[in-house]
């Protein structure tokens, strides 16, 4: 059976133990010494009040006021030193009212008398003692949910963020099948019908306008899904990119759906954080998409500024606007704005202008 010896010592690691031991020695005395003092504030008190009952007389009775170094000592000290407070306060008590000339019919009237006053002492060592229990129990279980919660809430926002990226690589999937597939075979049918069409233009004239028309169609297609793979497979926008990004995004959505779409950013915008310039461009391009889809628009202006020492993006359209609160509901592109503003400690509100149509506000503090 082997045995394992522990290595021996190095001067730097005594010194370390011999710090530890007498930090640990320190802190013990300190115990040690603060509950002498507070042993001796109790008994202090007890004497005091003692000696007050003794020069008032035993006729004027300060029994309650014995409760004080009683609580005192069960709120400090626990409910065991309170029993012996509850016993030296008799006591106390007790002897001022002989010293100062109480009299009673026999000695059993005495022992009576104590026995009722300790009693009364420990139901109330009892009682605190139980409250102080409770609190402190129902403190721990607030503790224990708080951290709970806690921990929920950073694992939901964990899983969020893990949604969001999966929601990215998706997108950027999506969007090299389209430039790589889709594209690819649309600019391979279209070369084909060109050459189709130039071998039916020496035979057959209509026939050779038509395919012209076909021709002028998939190209429409093929600049369509250019479009759509460039925003899909947008990368993660650099801090000082947002402008320029807004303003090609304010241009293919022109194209795309057909609507005057102007960008005006009156500002160089640098922001602190990586990712925020992506977030806010999301949010940009889903308050367009809704605005031209759902909203109608025909023109968008899409704003980047300074304001009130804030970084404030807004997107306003002139669409039929948003529908009576009582049947508006929220939809999934508000939902995920709204959480792309927490995740960058903005804040989005949607609200109908007074001219009509729609304004998404997203306002970032600046670090």
């Amino acid at each position: 059976m082997e045995t394992q010896t522990k290595p021996p010592l190095t001067p730097t690691g005594r010194f370390e133990v011999w710090i530890d031991n007498s930090w640990q020695g320190l802190l013990s005395k300190k115990d040690v010494v603060h509950r002498r003092l507070l042993i001796a504030t109790t008994f202090a008190l007890i004497l005091m009040i003692g000696v007050v009952d003794y020069i008032t007389g035993y006729e004027f009775s300060l029994q309650v006021f014995y409760l004080m170094p009683i609580c005192l000592a069960v709120a400090t000290a626990g409910w065991r030193f309170g029993v012996e407070a509850s016993v030296a306060s008799t006591a106390t008590w007790l002897a001022s009212d002989l010293a100062a000339g109480a009299h009673y019919s026999g000695p059993i009237v005495s022992v009576w008398n104590a026995l009722i006053a300790l009693s009364t002492y420990l139901m109330v060592v009892w009682l605190l003692s139980s409250l102080i229990a409770a609190q402190t129990e129902m403190e721990n279980r607030v503790r224990q949910r708080t951290s709970a919660l806690t921990d929920e809430i950073a694992e939901r926002e964990r899983l969020e963020k893990a949604i969001l990226e999966i929601s990215e690589r998706e997108r950027r999937s999506i969007g090299h099948d389209l430039h790589d597939g889709l594209s690819q075979h649309l600019t391979g049918t279209a070369l084909v019908a060109q050459a189709l069409g130039s071998m039916m233009a020496a035979r057959h004239a209509e026939g050779s306008a038509e395919m012209k028309k076909i021709i002028s169609l998939i190209e429409e297609g093929i600049e369509q899904t250019r479009n759509l793979a460039k925003g899909l497979l947008l990368a993660e926008i650099e801090r000082e990119g947002l402008a320029f990004a807004l303003q090609e995004f304010a241009s293919s959505a022109s194209q795309h759906f057909h609507l005057a779409c102007a960008c005006r950013c009156d500002v160089e915008v640098e922001l602190e954080a990586n990712g925020t310039a992506t977030h806010l461009y999301r949010i940009a391009q889903e308050a367009v998409r809704n605005g031209a889809r759902h909203g109608h628009a025909k023109r968008i202006e899409i704003d980047l500024a300074s304001r009130d020492g804030s970084l404030t993006l807004s997107i306003r359209d002139d669409g039929i606007g948003l529908p009576p609160e009582g049947v508006r509901g929220e939809g999934l592109g508000l939902r995920i704005m709204t959480h792309r503003a927490e995740i960058i400690g903005a804040t989005l509100s949607v609200s109908a202008p007074p001219g009509g149509g729609t304004l998404v506000v997203c306002r970032l503090p600046h670090p």
